[in-house]
């Protein structure tokens, strides 16, 4: 049998058979840290596969010749490429080929499965006649195609839904959302799961010995895959999608549940074949290539942190909502956490949020105490000498904020930083007095802090450079993803959704149902209206970020937002705000049958928003495009079909939406100005 490979050098992969006639199959991608499929991998497996062929083993163990991980899916650079040449038909039909030839080998092949395991290498574990997974926490399984504006193209889509049956093949491809190895057992996707250690014999054992799955499994995945299933299934699937992404947006689920409902019958090839033409058609589409552009953007945020970010005690001043929460997160994340407010009772109040925190994120009970116990209240705040980050949470007040910075900076470390959560003030008003301006910086977080996957560091002339490398380190520790600002009002997010906020909120003071201003951001792609947003923020901390940007901007203030509301009425937090709130949903007034909304209403929404982020571009507030689009996206759920602002200007064409504003500069008034920036180049290139 060795002598099959005779002649043949292989950059990708590695042979070994065994004295038992078993070969165990290696991927080990050349000069990559990651083992991802490129176009060489796969033509290299399909020339093995084919000697294999011919002189078939007793059997074949695919693994992993990373320590860090399986597989993570195909070369998504390479994909970017196909698409630019306009040959992806052929990098999807040669992925689905090879890993037919797989599964065609005449003999057991089982897939050994450790750490991540996503797209591409869940698709070719599928094409194995068995599974097996590592029982280590870090083993995840799945197809997460549909976040990148696609479906699995490579035989995913064709193979689960016959292995698990089709409710739950494809609730795990219309979510993208990835398995434990004990979870993906349980679903019948993995035959067993084994200790790391034993892992490849365990793999051996399946190869030798095989496995049958129960009846009721097997015959559940025959019955949910018939003709009358799938027509009675499909449209039910279709309808749960729709709650969460329009088709207009998204239509990578819908085509993923009707090639299964159309084709789903067929064998293998014909399966194959219905998958490959659809999801050609949807890699060309603008959602797919701004959603993997997305990909790559948050690629970059993650790299901008090493790991040395030498953090291990947490002290966090304000024990409301966001100092609460970032103090729980933090301490969910692995750091020591100390809790400090001027009152014993705001602290137990955010100890008990951080309880349901844990309950809700960490599954196993054993391990909850642990992870509690990384978190304690601290009245006196003694955890300021012991903290490497001491991150302040208490009121916008730069008077405030300056006074404590006297009290605490004397007790602090001499290699500690200190941060802001300020969501506006900019650091040059809080700096003063500060002995050590080289450790000094914002770090911005975005409630619900736990959801949120955006913190902004803000910038000042003063901060040292190796802060700011620390304090992205420290993001990427606690699973968030950082872009740099400057320290300008507002810094980058709150900037460009400021006048998106003061156009809802002046539009509903002229009488505009907020039910109606809702519909349109949501039409457009926001992830909930402007008057729900602001309600979520709630009114006081708007007109407090207001205070400190209309000036900046040059706006009006509507008289909403113009002062801090009533007291019970801050919004979501007091259960009454523009709306009233019953169980954590907005109440909205209903809506005249008859009542026509402006026809403008959209543009005057959005293009405020789009106006700033032109203008931040301008003024430097980040260091290009990219991050632009970045920051506006995952700080404010900026349609991400569409790419983020720039992304969006460039599509639209920046000329065409320059007219818009000055017609609305002319029918509403100077708020709607352009802003410096429209003449860059940048805004007229095509999109990446």
């Amino acid at each position: 049998m060795s002598a099959s490979f005779d002649g043949l050098r292989f950059s990708h992969w590695q042979t070994e058979l065994r004295e038992d006639g078993i070969v165990l199959l290696s991927f080990d991608r050349q000069g990559a840290p990651v083992n991802a499929f490129s176009q060489d991998a796969l033509i290299e497996l399909s020339d093995l596969l084919e000697r294999l062929a011919i002189d078939p083993p007793k059997g074949l163990v695919l693994r992993s010749a990373k320590a860090n991980g399986f597989i993570a899916g195909a070369d998504l650079k390479e994909f970017q490429e196909f698409d630019r040449r306009g040959t992806v038909n052929d990098a999807i039909r040669r992925g689905q080929s090879v890993f037919q030839k797989l599964a065609e080998l005449p003999c057991p092949r089982v897939s050994a499965i450790h750490g991540f395991c996503m797209g591409g290498g869940t698709e070719i574990s599928l094409a194995c006649r068995y599974r097996v997974a590592s029982s280590d926490a870090s083993t995840r399984i799945g197809l997460p195609e549909v976040k990148l504006g696609i479906f699995p193209g490579w035989g995913g889509s064709a193979r689960l839904p016959r292995l698990v049956g089709a409710p739950a093949a494809m609730d795990l491809m219309l979510t993208g959302r990835s398995l434990s190895a004990k979870a993906a057992r349980a679903m019948g996707l993995v035959d067993k799961v084994a200790e790391p250690a034993v892992l490849i014999d365990a793999a051996v054992a399946l190869a030798q010995g095989g496995t049958q799955r129960p009846f009721k499994q097997r015959f559940m995945a025959w019955l949910t895959n018939t003709w009358p299933a799938r027509q009675i299934l499909a449209p039910q699937m279709a309808k749960q999608v729709a709650r969460k992404a329009p088709k207009a947006h998204y239509p990578a689920p819908y085509a993923l549940i009707d090639v299964w409902q159309r084709a789903g019958g067929k064998g293998i090839q014909g399966r194959l074949d219905a998958e490959r033409k659809a999801v050609v058609k949807l890699a060309s589409t603008p959602t797919a290539r701004n959603l993997v552009r997305i990909f790559f953007l948050t690629e970059r945020l993650k790299g901008l942190g090493g790991k040395d970010h030498g953090i291990g005690h947490v002290h966090v001043v304000g024990a409301g909502v966001m100092g609460g929460d970032i103090a729980a997160w933090s301490a969910y994340k692995g750091f020591e956490v100390t809790l400090q407010d001027r009152e014993q009772r705001f602290i137990d109040g955010a100890l008990g949020r951080a309880q349901e925190l844990f309950a809700k994120r960490v599954k196993d009970e054993g391990k909850r105490p642990a992870v509690a116990a990384r978190l304690q209240g601290d009245l006196d705040g003694a955890g300021v000498a012991r903290a490497d980050l001491v991150i302040e949470a208490i009121i916008e007040n730069p008077d405030a904020k300056r006074e404590l910075y006297l009290s605490l900076e004397p007790r602090m470390k001499a290699d500690a930083v200190l941060a802001t959560n300020t969501s506006s003030i900019p650091l040059v008003e809080l700096r003063e007095h500060i002995q050590r301006p080289a450790q000094f910086a914002g770090l911005h977080y975005f409630n619900p802090v736990a959801l949120m996957p955006l913190v902004e560091i803000i910038r000042h002339d003063g901060m040292a450079a190796d802060t700011e490398k620390r304090l992205a380190a420290f993001c990427k520790a606690i699973d968030k993803l950082p872009v740099p600002v400057a320290g300008t009002p507002g810094f980058l997010v709150n900037r460009v959704l400021f006048p998106y906020m003061l156009e809802a909120a002046t539009a509903y003071a002229e009488g505009i149902p907020g039910a109606v201003i809702d519909k349109a951001a949501v039409k457009f792609g926001m992830p909930m209206g402007p008057i729900e947003l602001i309600d979520t923020v709630g009114l006081d901390v708007a007109a407090g970020v207001g205070k400190e940007l209309a000036p900046f901007l040059g706006l009006p203030i509507p008289d909403s937002l113009s002062s801090p509301p009533e007291a019970g009425k801050r919004g979501k937090k007091d259960g009454q705000g523009l709306y009233r709130w019953e169980a954590g949903k907005p109440v909205k007034p209903e809506v005249a049958k008859d009542y026509q909304a402006p026809a403008d209403l959209e543009d005057r929404l959005l293009l405020p928003l789009l106006n700033e982020a032109v203008a931040c571009l301008h003024d430097s507030v980040v260091a290009d495009a990219d991050l632009l689009d970045a920051g506006v996206i995952f700080g404010t759920g900026f349609a991400p079909f569409r790419g983020g602002p720039i992304a969006h200007i460039r599509a639209t064409g920046a000329d065409a939406l320059l007219q818009k504003l000055k017609a609305l500069q002319a029918a509403h008034g100077e708020r709607f100005a352009p802003r410096p920036g429209w003449d860059a180049p940048v805004l007229r290139e095509a999109n990446p």
